[in-house]
């Protein structure tokens, strides 16, 4: 017969929609009780999805059903709207979380090892060119939520600790733009082993306890995958969209695909994708295309989202990243800087349109 034992087992084979963690895991279940025949759940959760607590329920009630002695189960869901975040029950607007940020973009991709790092570093930095351009005061921040291997301020020549006034983390900057990592608040050498609640915590020490000041643009680089980091940043900032970043052969285009259907979950509109390492300039100015042809294209297709740029494979791209010079400074009129550059331009013309999608 089940008991409550029994029942929270049974619970770890739901998994959140789009995610390989499960509901449990999450902390999202807060009450089980067995009475009789009949197994309650009370779970608790942050979206802005309606479409998300019913597959939970859905889930729950069918998973619970097939144990032994339950006849009937009652599943209860307390939703929170996401802080800042448009709740699509309502329409309505929440309170921004983040004082002083206009908007935010996130920069991600299921695989790692497609350059998502220098591909949210170089668009900062060609987003702050094409504001100074258009003569805007408008400030870029550059927010490092790859907390299992943060490499940003190496990519943006920062190696100071950042300031605290008046109880809140001044972010350090460089060529204009605000930089808050993990890196900066931690030994070089000192190994980062986190766990999901930890996790959590860290996401919201960046929204609550840093300083932005008045930003126009928020990029934020997202660890690789669909786990604790990304649920986290997008329950707790008010995401406007998201810019998947490739490289052309399949196995990254098959897990960044996968990936990307994370925000579809979670209602973040994905405002384009990135082919990274796209292809190799020859001194003639033929194209080789190092790791296939084509991904970038595919993965546009398959999310219904255009594809932004193709961003060729350039030594003075990895020794900007190295050297703490992102190639849209260092080399602005080279071809990768101005694939960025128009990258950037085409970013910030959809977000002004306030349609993401083009």
């Amino acid at each position: 017969m089940a008991d409550e034992n029994s029942i929270k087992e049974a619970l770890k084979s739901v998994k959140y929609p789009g995610f390989s963690r499960d509901i449990v895991s999450f902390g999202l279940v807060q009450e089980v009780a067995v009475e009789g025949k009949t197994a309650r759940v009370n779970l608790s959760l942050t979206t802005g999805n309606p479409k998300i607590p019913t597959e939970i329920k859905q889930a729950v009630e069918s998973t619970l059903s097939a144990l032994d002695g339950i006849e009937d189960v009652e599943c209860n869901i307390a939703v929170q709207a996401p802080k800042g975040a448009t709740s699509a029950a309502s329409g309505q607007q929440s309170a921004v979380k983040l004082p002083g940020i206009r908007r935010i973009i996130a920069v991600a991709s299921g695989k790692g090892g497609v350059g998502k790092s220098t591909v949210a570093t170089n668009l900062a930095c060609a987003i702050s060119q094409e504001l100074s351009e258009k003569g805007s005061d408008g400030r870029v921040a550059l927010l490092d939520c790859d907390i299992y291997g943060p490499s940003i301020p190496q990519m943006m020549g920062l190696h100071v600790r950042p300031e605290i006034e008046n109880e809140k983390i001044i972010p350090p900057e460089n060529f204009g733009i605000k930089v808050m990592s993990m890196a900066l608040l931690v030994d070089a050498d000192a190994p980062v082993v986190w766990r999901g609640p930890m996790i959590n915590n860290a996401i919201s020490q960046f929204a609550q306890h840093v300083n932005w000041g008045e930003i126009d643009t928020l990029v934020v680089d997202l660890p690789p995958g669909t786990g604790d980091a990304q649920l986290s940043l997008v329950q707790t900032f008010p995401v406007d969209a998201a810019l998947i970043v490739t490289t052309p052969q399949k196995v990254a285009v098959d897990v960044t695909r996968r990936g990307a259907r994370m925000f579809e979950k979670v209602s973040v509109p994905i405002i384009g994708i990135c082919e990274n390492m796209s292809y190799l300039e020859a001194p003639d100015g033929s194209r080789q295309h190092i790791f296939g042809e084509g991904g970038g294209l595919l993965t546009s297709k398959d999310l219904n989202a255009p594809l932004l740029a193709q961003i060729p494979l350039d030594s003075d791209v990895r020794e900007g990243g190295d050297r703490g010079l992102p190639i849209t400074i260092s080399y602005p009129d080279s071809t990768a800087a101005k694939a960025f550059r128009e990258m950037a331009r085409s970013v910030m013309v959809r977000l002004e349109s306030n349609n993401p999608m083009g």
